[in-house]
């Protein structure tokens, strides 16, 4: 009987070894088949469908970055109207595109549509129309390294937006991160080649996880154009401030030191700066990024297919994949991951919101001010804590994730630039009084977006009219010709028919 039942028990375990035996031959078949390209991928290739072809499991995952469906505390990865739920930044802003229009970033995908779309960048009819330079495509399209290489990066920097709306109808994809030879992380914006440069350090240097989060930094950035750069007058060159350091203070030292402004504030004369998306910055601050943790280790994490480990490329909030992302350092449940997220991010919003209403309303007294006949002698120092309180407000609240992040930097940022803007207030108090005016300034309604934005001067019916008409007469046509562009300059061929 005992002899039996060893027998037995080797024939299933002679079994099961050769089951899995089988289940790693077939692994390591699928393997060696899973990315033999299907066609050649020549120059830079703006089409993500086109890459594609040889990476499919990438590609699929690539296309979920069109869901809307994510709702976080304070983020969503479909629409929401910033302006409607903040009003008072419409004060902010005021003078500036953003005051007219600002929205929540959707996912990638969306990046052409979300930039076409929105009131910032107007509705011109034709090419050389508009406010803005073709510098505001950099970060929404494959196209741009092609065409950077195609005319030259101060080249592309020197024309209008509209100039290139027909060059711009691929959103952002494979050909922004990736070698299409070897499938490398590479850098394809030169601004972030230049800002190492300009610290005494080389890209080149970097590692391959270090890369996993400068491909991201191409992009999710502070930046600024600079329209005096020696040899290159005319062109709205795109520069990182980042000679000085990644700090806010180092940042806005930068900016004072040259003199720059973005724009001059209507109302309180103020020559302000706007924080852009300082995301790489606010991180590389953080517990995460000292410890080693790249961006895409939480946003695009290692998935398993078919037995095939691969990035994740649906790039969004680690809290629509926790356990992917998180779970692989962290061993508390989803739920107390979720909530100490929240809880950073809901601190941290009610400092911000708290300092945005106070910058608001020192706008509106330093117009005041300037009414009753302030000098600029008297309010010099109200407006360059004005402009390094708004500042620090944006570079909080512009970066994504900050409160996450980097919650004690962000926190830090937050404080220091309440107690600038509460130093302008009273020193308004002070000016005010001395031209004779001793009552609280009169403020319109912030709780309404319309009335602000009527209150700075703007007829949003007549851009939201203009932007209906630009969407339905002029995109369709941009998209039509560059459909036809590439149909006749970009072809694909076909490995095997070599």
């Amino acid at each position: 009987m005992k002899n039996w039942i060893i027998f037995l028990l080797t024939v299933i375990a002679v079994f099961l070894l050769a089951l899995l035996a089988n289940s790693i031959i077939d692994r390591k078949a699928e393997a060696r088949f899973a990315y033999q390209p299907k066609v050649e991928i020549e120059g830079i290739e703006p089409r993500d469908s086109v890459w594609g072809l040889n990476y499919p499991r990438q590609y699929q995952s690539y296309r979920k970055t069109a869901d809307t469906t994510f709702r976080g505390m304070y983020s969503t990865s479909g629409f929401a109207d910033v302006l409607d739920d903040q009003p008072e930044l419409v004060v902010l802003w005021a003078g500036y595109a953003f005051s007219k229009d600002y929205n929540q970033p959707r996912g990638h995908s969306h990046a052409i549509t979300d930039i076409v779309s929105t009131a910032r960048v107007g509705s011109p009819w034709k090419e050389g129309d508009g406010p803005m330079p073709s510098t505001c495509w950099t970060c929404k399209s494959t196209d741009v390294p092609r065409l950077m290489d195609e005319i030259g990066i101060t080249e592309f920097y020197s024309e209008k937006f509209s100039d290139f709306g027909s060059e711009m109808i691929n959103p952002i994809g494979c050909a922004d991160c990736h070698d299409p030879k070897t499938m490398n992380l590479t850098i394809t914006r030169p601004a972030l080649v230049e800002a190492f440069e300009a610290m005494g350090k080389s890209v080149d240097d970097a590692s391959h996880q270090e890369m996993r989060s400068l491909v991201c930094a191409q992009c999710h950035v502070e930046y600024y154009f600079d329209k005096d750069l020696p040899g290159k007058e005319g062109a709205a060159y795109l520069k990182f401030p980042w000679e000085g350091g990644l700090t806010v203070e180092a940042m806005e030292e930068y900016y004072d030191n040259v003199d720059f402004a973005d724009w001059v504030h209507p109302l309180s004369k103020t020559r302000m700066l706007k924080a852009q998306h300082p995301d790489y910055e606010i991180f590389s601050m953080g517990v995460h990024a000292k410890r080693g943790v790249s961006c895409a280790d939480c946003h695009m994490p290692y998935k398993t297919e078919g037995g095939q480990k691969f990035t994740d490329h649906h790039i969004g909030s680690p809290l629509a994949n926790v356990e992917s992302s998180c779970f692989v350092c962290h061993r508390e449940s989803k739920d107390d991951l979720i909530t100490d997220v929240y809880e950073r991010q809901r601190k941290i919003k009610e400092g911000t919101g708290y300092l945005q209403k106070l910058i608001a309303k020192a706008h509106i007294e330093a117009k005041k001010a300037w009414d009753l006949g302030a000098t600029e002698e008297q309010m010099a120092d109200i407006l360059r804590n004005i402009r390094h309180a708004q500042w620090r407000w944006d570079f909080s609240v512009a970066s994504h994730g900050a409160a996450f992040h980097a919650p004690l930097e962000t926190s830090r940022i937050v404080t220091s630039g309440t107690g600038k803007i509460q130093e302008a207030r009273v020193q308004l108090v002070r000016v005010l009084a001395d031209l004779g005016h001793n009552e609280p300034v009169e403020m319109p309604d912030f709780s309404d977006k319309a009335v602000l934005q009527e209150y700075i001067g703007l007829d949003m019916p007549a851009e939201v009219q203009n932007k209906e008409r630009f969407l339905e007469e002029v995109v369709p046509r941009w998209l039509k010709e560059g459909r036809e562009r590439e149909a006749a300059t970009l072809p694909v061929t076909n490995v095997s028919s070599k």
